[in-house]
């Protein structure tokens, strides 16, 4: 059910409005002016407005413009009896989404709601979309282990330096080598993510290489493998340390000779690729244990990266939430929440096993089950053990 709120002086006009939508499913919030609308507008999220021009203590024209430095993505509909083309023609340039006379026309009124919603609808859709597809995360952080790792982006970044980053699950791994990638000089090509643990042993070579049709039983067509979809571009080794010795050995001359032989074929293709691995494992022990090769870890290790966990660095926490409270609100379609310092003060000091993954999880959650205000009684119900 859609929130409605109706700004208008004349209790008529509100009360004939609010029986005409609510017949129409609508939930309706009335205001006398623009200030009590502006009030109402910041406490709740309202899916469109309708708004008179004429008004005591704050007209139409303020409210719109202070409603859409608030929330602009909130359709707003000017409705006055003192109307003219000029009238109109402001409201729409300061962000109205259309502007209808008095008395309105019902039907009208009722297809242009139905059209403002429907492309606000559209407009948030494609804005959370965009936001979770194309945007590389910013690297939140100011605690001289962030600092450190930023300044060694920026130096590395620019060249084809073959990089390890190594740290906890859930630290950040991936967007420490989405950033070295976007500031690279193959940012316009492709990066693409293999999570070595998450694939199967016996069919990593053919996620890697690619195969033929035919090299083995369920191979019913050709495949093209990550290093040719990476081609020009950055490959992303996730939990190397999880990758079977044959795709250790292939990986290596991939990355002496610059290239590779798709399974069950006999040529070779040549790839130009950037290589960036992570992994949560020691990989020199994995080399002592011979569970990992130690000439590819010289050739994966020419910089090394290391991300730390949460607790390593308390000071950035409440950077994280803020940019969390940011993100989720933003793909919930609400505000941003607001959250107490005391709460705050009470995240930092918690036991971050899950690192920064953890964090947004928790962020999540308060976001969904705390009331307006994120309180310090919250983190503790919602996040600290009984």
């Amino acid at each position: 059910m859609a929130d409605i709120l109706i700004i208008d002086d004349e209790k008529a006009i509100r009360k004939t409005l609010t029986e005409i939508l609510t017949f129409e499913g609508y939930k309706i919030d009335e205001a006398a002016d623009g200030e009590e609308g502006l009030k109402k507008f910041k406490e709740k999220t309202f899916d469109l407005v309708l708004c008179d021009i004429k008004m005591p203590k704050m007209d139409g024209i303020e409210f719109l413009e202070k409603a859409g430095e608030i929330n602009p993505d909130v359709p707003i509909i000017m409705i006055s009896g003192h109307g003219n083309i000029e009238t109109a023609v402001e409201a729409v340039k300061k962000g109205a989404y259309d502007y209808i006379s008095k008395p309105p026309d019902l039907n009208r009124l009722l297809i242009t709601i139905r059209n403002a919603m429907d492309k606000s609808t559209l407009v948030s859709e494609a804005k959370v979309l965009k936001r979770r597809v194309s945007r590389v995360q910013e690297m939140i952080g100011e605690s001289a282990p962030i600092k450190k790792i930023k300044e060694t982006i920026e130096k590395v970044a620019p060249t084809d330096a073959r990089i390890l980053i190594t740290g906890d699950n859930g630290v950040g791994k991936e967007l420490v080598a989405r950033w070295v990638h976007e500031k690279s000089n193959r940012a316009t090509a492709p990066i693409v993510e293999v999570n070595c643990a998450a694939i199967p042993s016996e069919l990593i070579e053919s996620e890697l290489f690619g195969h033929e049709k035919g090299s083995f039983t369920s191979a019913i067509k050709q495949r093209i493998g990550k290093f040719e979809s990476a081609n020009g571009g950055t490959l992303f080794l996730d939990e190397i340390g999880d990758m079977s010795a044959n795709a250790q050995a292939k990986v290596l001359r991939a990355l002496q000779e610059g290239k590779i032989t798709r399974v069950g074929a006999d040529k070779d293709i040549n790839v130009d690729v950037r290589v960036i691995a992570a992994t949560n494992k020691d990989l020199l022990k994995e080399v002592e244990a011979k569970n990992f090769r130690l000439d590819l870890y010289h050739r994966l290790s020419v910089i090394l990266i290391h991300v730390p966990s949460l607790n390593e660095r308390r000071d950035d926490i409440p950077m994280l939430i803020d940019q969390f409270l940011i993100d989720i609100c933003a793909d919930y379609g609400i505000t941003k929440k607001p959250i107490e310092e005391e709460a705050i003060k009470l995240l930092q000091v918690y036991d971050w096993t899950g690192n920064i993954r953890e964090l947004r999880n928790v962020v999540e959650r308060l976001v969904i089950l705390a009331g307006k205000t994120i309180t310090a009684e919250d983190i503790k119900s919602y996040v600290m053990p009984k």
